[in-house]
Order: structure tokens, then C-alpha cells, then sequence
């Protein structure tokens, strides 16, 4: 992993780690960032910017290009996999996504993290 990701995603584990939200800290060992462009062209994942699975997030956009808030959100949802996968991935198949308890969670801790101008 390029030493930009690592910086990347160490500051978003660090914005996370303020919050109280699981019992344990977020994980980032193994945790891959990809960018796919292509992905995002496909219908159903054009409403996104990134997309998080298991141990991998997603962007639309370079990293350079991809915002702090952006990261901070995607990771949020793989602490949220490691905490509540199941009911996690239940809830993503049976709840709109606007109404989502976990994306709402996820909005929630990066507006809750988000550094003041």
C-alpha cells in the first residue's frame, strides 16, 4: 500500500476512534483501497462515489481526488462490518438506502468528525 493510503486512511481510523460507536476501534490491517472507475459506470452504481466490501473500499476517483469525509464514510461501514455484518448486510437488503440505519450512521460520524473552518 502506497504511503499516501496508509497517511489516508490512518486519518480516518482517527477521526473514527473518537467516536463510541462499537466496543472495539476500527481495524485498517489488510484493509485495501482500489480505485475502479469502470465499477461506477455500471446502473446500479452510478448514485456512488465509493462502495465499501469487507475489507476493501472502493472509489470512483483517484484517491488524491477523494475527499477526507468520503473516506471517513466507507470506512465507517467496514467498522460497522466488523462489529455487525450480518445484520449489517440484512439490513441493506430489507431498508432504503436513504433511511439505511448504517448509512445514516455512517453520515452521522463523519458530520460528528468533521473538522470545523
Amino acid at each position: 500500500m502506497s504511503r499516501e493510503r496508509r497517511e489516508r486512511l490512518a486519518a480516518a481510523k482517527s477521526r473514527l476512534d473518537r467516536l463510541a460507536l462499537y466496543p472495539r476501534p476500527v481495524r485498517v490491517e489488510g484493509v485495501r483501497v482500489l480505485t475502479l472507475p469502470w465499477l461506477f459506470r455500471l446502473p446500479y452504481m452510478r448514485r456512488f462515489d465509493g462502495y465499501a466490501l469487507w475489507k476493501t473500499i472502493l472509489l470512483r476517483r483517484p484517491l488524491a481526488q477523494t475527499s477526507d469525509d468520503l473516506l471517513t464514510h466507507e470506512l465507517c461501514h467496514l467498522w460497522q462490518g466488523q462489529h455487525r455484518r450480518w445484520h449489517m448486510l440484512l439490513a441493506y437488503a430489507l431498508t432504503a438506502y436513504d433511511v439505511n440505519p448504517y448509512e445514516e450512521q455512517a453520515r452521522a460520524a463523519v458530520a460528528a468528525t468533521r473538522a470545523v473552518p
